[in-house]
């Protein structure tokens, strides 16, 4: 039986798409693109990301 596809957990290496500041939110969008956000940058973007009812998984450190 096929597992499920999970996306892997938010690293030091991954960077803000907007500043490059540490990632603290993975933003996956319905057409399967994602996006990278420090906490600054998640906290402007959140509004606008749940309008377009994105899958918002933050980083759990």
């Amino acid at each position: 039986m096929p597992g499920t596809l999970t996306r892997p957990e938010l690293t030091a290496a991954d960077r803000c798409d907007r500043c490059g500041a540490a990632a603290k939110l993975r933003a996956v969008l319905p057409s399967g693109g994602e996006l990278l956000f420090c906490g600054h940058h998640a906290r402007a973007y959140e509004a606008g990301l749940r309008d377009v009812q994105a899958d918002l998984q933050q980083d759990e450190q």
